[in-house]
């Protein structure tokens, strides 16, 4: 039995593929055999795997509502757009939260080009990245080699103007990383790791990629709380609030006061927020 992927291609239907996504999410391994089963037996040629997706958060929704919202990271990341800038802010506060001195949206200039905008720029224990972010809000796309090409062509012209060269930086490595909110293609990596630069997206690296460090620490963007409709997302973003956790430190009557909202929006997002953080 075939099913049709997020490019519009055909794959074979894989038991497995949708039993790991339940476990992923946390489910036992009683219910991933059990909801994998149920999706076996429902399916059919050429099904949608966004029709399975869909049909696996609703089984685990009735079952654990933890995992269903965990399931949904990868949805919750596209929908930070519809621009880059929020998935910019959102990977600033990842990067801070792992120790990291961030600035976002920074100009360096190079030797050729007097000036570049630069997504990021991050310092840690002896350690600075010239970031870039490669955001892509619909499904199936991927960063591809002429994205890892024209970064590191940028970066050598970084570091061949003066900037980086200033006498605050001489006992620093610098390096350049590329994120993105999907996969990078298998040229884009050979590339980037034949030049050194440090890639990090969706198991990229491998069993170390993006999604594993928000699991790790819990930084789960604000936009996978399926209560938070797109004003109140738009004002959690004017704030800089990229991350769940964010939602458990306001105050509901404050924060509905000043931002001319009804309080009662706010309760089943604080809810949403203490069911996913345990």
């Amino acid at each position: 039995m075939y099913v049709i992927n997020s490019k519009g291609e055909k794959e074979m239907f894989s038991f497995q593929k949708v039993y790991r996504s339940a476990r992923r999410a946390g489910a036992s391994n009683e219910l991933a055999k059990e909801i994998a089963e149920i999706i076996k037996r429902n399916a059919f040629s050429e099904i949608k795997t966004l029709d399975i997706f869909q049909r696996v958060r609703k089984l685990l929704s009735e079952k654990n509502s933890k995992s269903a919202l965990r399931f949904s990271l990868k949805q919750a990341m596209a929908k930070l757009g519809p621009t880059g800038f929020p998935f910019e802010k959102y990977i600033g506060e990842v990067l801070r939260s792992t120790g990291f001195e961030v600035k976002i949206n920074q100009h360096l200039p190079g030797f050729c080009i007097p000036d570049y905008e630069i997504d990021f720029i991050a310092r840690k224990e002896g350690l600075i990245y010239v970031g870039e972010c490669k955001y892509r809000n619909l499904a199936g796309e991927r960063v591809r080699s002429k994205n890892a090409l024209s970064n590191y062509a940028r970066f050598l012209d970084i570091l061949k103007g003066n900037c980086l060269k200033a006498e605050k930086h001489k006992n620093f490595e610098i390096k350049t990383m590329m994120v993105t909110n999907t996969k990078f293609t298998k040229r884009a990596m050979r590339y980037s790791q034949c030049m050194g630069v440090e890639l990090l997206g969706w198991n990229c690296p491998k069993a170390r990629g993006l999604e594993n460090l928000i699991e790790k620490h819990k930084l789960y963007p604000i936009t996978i709380l399926p209560s938070l409709k797109k004003e109140l997302k738009d004002i959690f973003i004017s704030e800089k609030m990229m991350l769940v956790q964010n939602a458990l430190k306001i105050k509901p009557e404050k924060f509905a006061k000043k931002f001319k909202i009804p309080i009662k929006t706010l309760f089943p997002l604080i809810k949403e927020a203490k069911i996913l953080l345990g």
